[in-house]
């Protein structure tokens, strides 16, 4: 004889299923945030230290956006078992580190182009081959959950802007070493500054509508 479960029960069961799906993710989202974070934290490190020993403003503007990433990846940390409106709070902060770090930029330019000190190509190639490779990495993990939610796009957004800043840089590199002047990686750290305080208006548009939804 077949059993009917009470709506009760099923209703229970059925939210029982979601609770768990909805744990797993955030397990899962978890462990790929402490992953980006850690490569972050450590590459911004790297990048910020031969950047200014090498007189790199390209390099240097990387390294910030290392740093607003891994701040980044650490809010997202903090709001994963949260809900929508601590998300979009994170998001907000995201996008105000992401335009700090394009003010940053634009001062060490200002630096830059008033002592015209030419960078060193070796340590300033090296490097971003380096943070390149890692990168790419970490967007291929965050690009998984991508489309999870507000919090996970905006980190991804973070991950794909360091592709293209690692890219600038080694296309600084190669325009330094065939015109023989500092010029280019001015220009490229000016260019990455631009990209940042834009991700940065998006972000924050973005986040501030949803917060106004909740």
């Amino acid at each position: 004889m077949m059993t009917v479960l009470p709506r009760q029960c099923m209703s229970d069961r059925c939210c029982q299923k979601k609770s768990c799906e909805l744990e797993k993710l955030n397990k899962r989202q978890s462990k790929v945030l402490w992953t980006v974070l850690g490569i972050n934290s450590v590459m911004f490190g790297v990048e910020l230290l031969s950047g200014i020993w090498s007189n790199s403003l390209a390099l240097t503007g990387d390294s910030l956006d290392m740093l607003g990433d891994a701040i980044a990846y650490a809010s997202s940390l903090y709001v994963i078992n949260m809900g929508s409106k601590a998300h979009a709070q994170s998001a907000m902060l995201k996008g105000g580190i992401m335009f700090l770090s394009a003010v940053a930029v634009f001062a060490r330019a200002a630096y830059q182009l008033a002592f015209n000190t030419p960078p060193e190509l070796k340590v300033m190639s090296g490097i971003g081959v380096v943070a390149l490779c890692t990168n790419l990495f970490c967007l291929y993990l965050l690009t998984q959950h991508r489309n999870d939610n507000i919090n996970m796009s905006s980190v991804w957004l973070c991950s794909r802007n360091d592709i293209i800043a690692n890219t600038s840089v080694l296309g600084a590199a190669s325009l330094v070493y065939l015109t023989n002047s500092s010029l280019p990686d001015i220009a490229v750290g000016i260019l990455l500054a631009f990209i940042f305080a834009k991700s940065a208006g998006s972000v924050l548009s973005q986040s501030w509508r949803q917060l106004r939804q909740v």
